[in-house]
Formats: C-alpha cells, structure tokens, sequence
C-alpha cells in the first residue's frame, strides 16, 4: 500500500515492523554506510510527500520501509549543510558562512567525518559535490576521502565561483570532473555519472570485503535546471515551462537512479551489512512557474519559506534510513534531530577512534532513537542562520535572518514565534501572546552568537583574483591535456 502523508503530520496508517533481529546495541556494529543527499530538493519534492505531479516512486518505496526522522533539520543552504555533517558542529563554527567568496571553506583545523571514519579502518568516496574549498588544502581529498569525483565550486558550470571553466559550456552533460588528483573528462548527464561512479567504486569495497563510506552527493535539481529531453517530456507535455520540465526532470531521474542502487545493492547481497540514508541539503527552490502560459505555484509540503530562509521550508526536509532487518521498517522518529547529529551517530556506529584534540561536537547520537530509548533523549534549542551578510558585516547581522527552534516552537528573526505542534505551516504568528516563551530563546541566541563569531575564520578573506581549480585546469592542460575518464562496469 502506498502511504501518502501530510507533510509534518506524517500520519501512518500501516504499524512499523521491527525484525526480530534487529539490533538492540547499534554502537560499534559497523555497517557500511550509503549516504545520499541532494541539491536543493524539498519536503514537497516527492510523490510520497504529497506532490500530485512529479513522481518519485522509488524513493516512496524506499520511505515506506525506512526509518524516516520526521523533524529533521539541516541548514538553509548547500555549503553550511556539508560543513556540518562534515564537522559536526554548526557551519559558522566550522568557519563557514557563505556559499561563495571563500567564505564556504571549512575550516582546516576541522577533524572531519571521514577522517573519524577512516580510524574505524572505513575507505571513503565522495560523488558530486564538495562545496567546502577548492583551493589544495580543502579538497576532499586532503580531508579524509579515499575515492574522489567531484566538480568544483557550489554548482556545474558556476565558474565565476570556482567550477572548471568547460562547464560553463556544457551544463550537465559530459562536464570536467576532478577525480582524485586528475582533471577528467566524462561523458553523459552528471546525475548519471556520479551514481555510476559510486556503485562502481562501491562494487570493489563490496567485493574486498572492506567496509565503506559512500557519500553521494548530487549538485541535481540544483539549478540550472537541465534534465535529459526524455525526462522533461511528460512535464513539458502537461503544458509546464522549460525550468519547471527541467527541476522535475532532474527529480524524475534521480528516482530512477535511486532504484538502480537499490537494485545493486540487492544483487550483491549487501543490504544485511549496509545502512542506506537518503536526505536533502536545504529547502526547495524554484517554487513557481507557469502551466499552459499561467502562472502557479508548486507543491512545497504546505511550509513557510524555501531554500535560504530561516522558516520551515528553509531547513526541513526528509531524512530516511534503512538496514534491512535491522532498523524499524515503516517508523517514524518524531523527536528534533539535525545534521550536526550525524558525524556522532556515525562514529558510534563504527566504533571510530576520536583524537583527544579536535572540536568540540555539538551533535548527538541518534541511537538511542533509533534503539527506541527516547527517555534518554531531551528536548534542545537548534539555531539557524541564513548567514551570507556582505564580506565585513558580521557585527550587523546577529538579528537577520535566523530562527530558533525546539520540539514545539519556532522563534524567527526576532519579532516571530510559531507553535509548529499545532501550527507546522507558521501561518499564525504568535510572538506577543507568548513573550515568556521568547524570553527562553533570546538569551540562548546571544550566547550561541558571541561564541560563534570568532571561529567565523574565514570572514576577512582578500578576494581570489583566480580560482585554485581554474589555475589547476590550466596548468595540467598544458602539461598533459585533460584525459577523457568513465567509471568501472559494475
């Protein structure tokens, strides 16, 4: 039975099943781990979310059998997301602020999560996108990735911001890739490619029997928005503008995608020994278009905000895990979790050994959720920010932008207060019936702010005249030329 939900609500008509074998201690039981996340896709962006147009049936099956976080929140934009996973801590404690302008590099003291994987004997790829420094000493491949395949900058084909300059050229179709410490050239549409890659270099750890990090992590449906023709055609046959054909066509495909590792994975016998999470990096983008010459608006889960703002739709978004036989099929987790939780879950799970001098780790374990030990679990205080001030503005930007959030309510930009328990859509501002639920959250905010503007050690960057990857391409095109490159048959 497919379940269609109400975004927030989730109501589930089927009850959960729990395995008789599922594991009762989930810390050091080192599974592989899968982990996959897309650009700028939100809760309303799936047909198991309540969207009536774009169909995404194989990430519903998937849903229906994972182990879905239902208040799970990362941050408002691409780069701060994967500088918190990586870090585990909050980006603008992991020295990023911004998307650009250098002000998306991680911090290099950063002790990163596939480097605390790596001390659990895990090798770690990385297919999509970086978005945490371009220049040598950022690349993931100096921080802790094994297997790398990678474009540059935020995007395919933002060259002023970094990505190789042939990309600009050919968006999304047979683009300039890095792998590992050569510039290639690849063929087909990027989406394609980086899950091709994946399973490939997946397929090897599978078969030499050495557990694995593979983190998938598309630039689609960011924009541009460019799909293969054969995805677009059902949309634009509906009568839908080219962007909005593309961004579903670009949905479409990871879907299908999606089913392929799916299918693998099921091939190779590997589902019993391998944790498979599927999530997004922020809220949606491109929220309306048109439908036969009229103007519309797209399914956004019914939310407040998108992608870069400090409501709801700004940072809520879908956060499925499955293990077979292992984790609670169909269950939902209703209780506040965030990206920051991930880099400690993950350590625990594989038993990573932490060095005595890193950061601090601002996240919690979720397996005592996932072991259904709740009791153990508290309400907390998370804290948003939509960052990217102009360069210099720092000081003036405490009270722009950012919001506040525990299990029941949601305080934003200062003069903004929602009880998402009964309100998830914040269409009832509540700020001055509740002033003593405000108090709460205001001196905690000036707390966390005074504590995070010193590590913000990227702010007073000189702008790069030339981007580390453009000088690299260049160099290397004249010295070798740039070698056409595909993946392994798998």
């Amino acid at each position: 039975m497919k379940i269609k939900t109400k975004i927030l609500t989730l109501l589930i008509i089927s009850i959960p099943l729990i395995s008789k074998a599922q594991v009762s201690q989930l810390k050091n039981s080192r599974p592989n781990i899968i982990f996959v996340m897309t650009d700028d896709q939100g809760m309303g962006d799936f047909s198991c979310m309540g969207n009536q147009v774009v169909k995404t049936p194989n990430i519903d099956k998937f849903y229906e059998k994972a182990t879905r976080f239902t208040e799970y929140h990362v941050s408002p934009t691409c780069a701060p997301t994967r500088a918190a996973i990586m870090s585990g801590r909050h980006e603008f404690r992991a020295g990023v602020t911004h998307t650009i302008l250098e002000r998306e590099r991680m911090a290099l003291d950063i002790f990163t999560l596939p480097q605390a994987l790596k001390t659990a004997g895990y090798t770690t790829g990385i297919f999509g996108k970086w978005h945490l420094g371009d220049a040598d000493e950022y690349l993931p491949g100096n921080r802790g990735f094994d297997e790398v395949l990678i474009h540059g900058g935020g995007g395919i084909g933002q060259t002023r911001y970094g990505d190789f300059p042939p990309n600009e050229e050919n968006l999304y179709f047979d683009n300039v890739l890095l792998h590992n410490e050569t510039i290639v050239k690849t063929k087909g549409f990027c989406t394609d490619l980086f899950f091709d890659a994946a399973l490939a270099w997946t397929k090897k750890k599978i078969d030499a029997k050495e557990p694995y990090f593979t983190y998938i992590a598309l630039n689609a449906p960011h924009a541009p928005l460019v799909a293969p023709e054969s995805y677009k055609k059902r949309f634009l046959e509906m009568g839908y503008d080219d962007g909005t054909a593309g961004r579903y066509g670009m949905i479409e495909n990871i879907d299908d995608n999606f089913a392929l590792l799916m299918k693998k994975l099921t091939e190779w016998n590997s589902l019993d020994n391998t944790l498979v999470i599927f999530t997004t990096d922020n809220g949606a983008t491109h929220l309306s278009g048109t439908l036969n010459g009229k103007k519309v608006s797209h399914f956004n889960a019914n939310l407040k905000g998108a992608k870069n703002s400090p409501h709801e739709g700004g940072n809520h978004v879908p956060f499925f895990w499955y293990w077979k036989g292992v984790l609670a099929e169909g269950k939902d987790i209703n209780e506040l979790t965030a990206q920051i939780d991930i880099y400690q879950t993950f350590a625990e799970l594989t038993g990573a050994k932490l060095p005595k001098k890193m950061q601090s780790l601002e996240g919690r374990s979720l397996l005592p959720l996932l072991e259904n030990k709740k009791e153990n679990w508290t309400d907390r205080l998370l804290f948003t920010h939509c960052g990217r001030w102009d360069t210099g503005m720092v000081n003036e930007s405490e009270y722009k932008t950012f919001a506040v959030r525990n299990q029941k309510w949601r305080f934003v930009n200062n003069n903004e207060l929602y009880d998402i328990a009964t309100d998830p859509g914040e269409t009832q501002n509540v700020f001055e019936k509740h002033p003593e639920v405000v108090a709460t959250f205001k001196t905690p905010y000036d707390n966390w702010w005074k504590a995070s503007v010193p590590l913000m050690v990227n702010e007073n960057r000189a702008k790069v005249e030339d981007q580390p990857l453009h000088l690299r391409y260049n160099k290397q095109l004249k010295e070798k030329g740039i070698p056409e490159w595909a993946p392994d048959t798998y």
